[in-house]
């Protein structure tokens, strides 16, 4: 054992504090640097990390896990690179017997040991950042330097805020109280109160294909850190950057004297649905999930025993009304259905404009202006195929070439999606955003999800019915993101009374480097819980607050 669990404390204790008091403040702060560069990271960490990556590759992967019957592969990547990496396979049983042994000591051991240790599990990661990075890219199809951010520094992020979170929660009520009551004649009665977090129990964390990383860390650590063990499922297409957090997270809780079946990878054989399995059984106390809304609802109201956290579809809407920029608002705009080729739930969907045009810096713009604009924005970011695929990266399933292939049936097209060739990887699937121009009355076509790089500009009688379609689209469907564009303080105002009204975080004219689809850390909340795409957030006290309860002993004192 290289470090005592109480040392670990001590020796991220700064770490700790610093998160805390961010979640407090809501200002910037990133414990995790987002910059690959080598100024940074070291001259060798990058090529260091490739090749950590590469040795994964036409091998098993390095897991000891107890019960391994198999071993599969299910992985194809983005790019057209042969993975070819195998997993340990553990029957459902075996996995809950794992987990169930090692909970009672990890109990136990209070909430600064299990912090401390979570916090160098993070730092573990961290230490492999760039060996996780290509393990994203490789899987979930984004470029590197989306792969690096979102799938490692942003994700370690997320996990340590809701690591800070989950300790707050734990630590808000003392270990121990002397209690005292007078008793008006006679000595007054005295008592001893003891106060222990308990575990609800096993955890399931159930990851997705795009962002198997950054949606997966906040409730395993909140999980984990709260005394939970926790049982990895992964995306059958994305299992290499989840079995990496695992291995790391073994190595990390092994040397800390704790049993490292604390967490488990649970991969899936083609067909088996373990995932369905696992959420059923009765010692699965909670239950985190990112993906569908069947499969979302499906868990919500079947996995009664469970606490069940879940993200899934929405249909992300910006309303303009004018704008003092047009060339900015339609840069931001272009960059953010281009990044990740809008494979992001926080991607726009629908953009709201009156058919009468808007007002703009540049003058009075028709709705075919705007529309035009937008489509030329996209353009440039993706007429140069070595740029434009460091920004859209691969398409990540089948599923989405199937719906930009359907959506060409629907709308008057503004601009095609087309097809790119990747000059670095022969095989990769990359299809630059389609955009398309539908009327307000189009309804059963907007009010849906389109996955992948598909928007919509929509002709509005105003912006009155903008704001009600707005409205309408996400208080019944959800949305994790919405956008404002208005010179108009009243229309910013009737944007945010609506985006109170259906639960939607709203961000106003932007124009510059934040973009809708980008969230902070620390400052920015993901999802709120408040409408139909995600009945939590990351982060906030309710998403980890009842991983756990309290439990307390009380004795008299002499």
């Amino acid at each position: 054992m290289t470090d005592s669990p109480r040392h670990l404390y001590d020796k991220h204790a700064d770490t700790l504090a610093r998160a805390l008091a961010a979640i407090s403040e809501r200002g910037y702060w990133s414990a995790y640097p987002e910059s690959p560069s080598p100024r940074v990271y070291g001259e060798t960490a990058a090529a260091d990390g490739q090749a950590a990556f590469q040795a994964y590759l036409d091998n098993r992967f390095p897991l000891d896990q107890p019960g391994t019957d198999g071993w599969i592969a299910t992985e194809a990547s983005p790019f057209g690179v042969e993975l070819a990496v195998t997993y340990p396979h553990v029957e459902a049983g075996e996995l809950i017997a794992a987990a169930t042994a090692a909970l009672p000591a990890w109990r136990d051991a209070g909430p600064q040991v299990r912090a401390g240790v979570c916090l160098e599990i993070l730092a573990r990661l961290h230490a492999n950042v760039f060996e996780l990075a290509n393990a994203v890219q490789f899987t979930s199809g984004q470029a590197f330097v989306m792969a690096f951010q979102a799938g490692g520094t942003h994700a370690l992020d997320r996990a340590l805020e809701a690591l800070a979170y989950a300790y707050a929660e734990m630590t808000r009520h003392p270990g121990e109280a002397a209690w005292e009551k007078p008793a008006g004649k006679g000595d007054p009665l005295r008592m001893t109160k003891r106060f222990h977090v308990v575990p609800r129990g096993i955890g399931l964390v159930i990851g997705c294909n795009t962002f198997p990383t950054w949606n997966s860390y906040p409730g395993l650590f909140a999980s984990l850190v709260t005394g939970n063990p926790v049982i990895v499922k992964p995306h059958p297409r994305a299992v290499l950057p989840l079995a990496i957090t695992v291995r790391y997270a073994r190595e990390v809780l092994a040397e800390a004297g704790f049993d490292p079946n604390l967490m488990l990878l649970a991969p899936e054989a083609p067909g088996e649905a373990l995932a369905s399995t696992l959420a059923l059984r009765p010692e699965v106390k909670i239950i985190d999930y990112t993906g569908s809304t069947a499969y979302g609802e499906w868990l919500e109201e079947n996995a009664r025993q469970a606490v069940v956290y879940t993200e899934k579809a929405g249909v992300n809407t910006i309303v303009i009304d004018s704008t003092d920029d047009f060339a900015g608002m339609c840069r931001n705009i272009g960059f953010s259905l281009v990044l990740y080729s809008g494979q992001m739930c926080t991607t726009p969907q629908n953009v709201l404009v009156p058919a009468g045009g808007i007002g703009t810096d540049q003058g009075h713009k028709s709705f075919d202006e705007v529309a035009a604009g937008i489509a030329g924005a996209v353009g440039k970011l993706t007429g140069d195929p070595a740029r434009a695929v460091e920004l859209t990266g691969a398409i990540v399933n089948d599923g989405v070439l199937n719906r930009l292939d359907e959506v060409k049936s629907v709308g008057e097209p503004v601009l095609e999606s087309r097809v790119v060739e990747h000059p670095a990887f022969e095989g990769a699937v990359v299809r630059t955003p389609a955009i398309l121009k539908l009327p307000a009355d189009a309804a059963e076509t907007y009010g849906m999800e389109w996955f992948g790089p598909i928007s919509f500009v929509i002709a509005t009688d105003s912006t009155a019915e903008s704001l009600e379609i707005f409205r309408s689209t996400v208080g019944e469907r959800g949305a994790i993101t919405a956008s404002v564009y208005s010179t108009d303080e009243k229309v910013l105002d009737a944007a945010e009374a609506v985006a109170l009204d259906v639960g939607v975080h709203l961000s106003c004219n932007l124009t510059g480097g934040v973009f809708v689809n980008q969230s902070a850390a620390f400052s920015d909340f993901h999802a709120s819980g408040a409408n139909p795409a995600a009945n939590a957030a990351l982060t906030d006290g309710a998403y980890v607050a009842s991983r756990f309860r309290i439990v307390q002993s009380r004795r008299h004192t002499a």
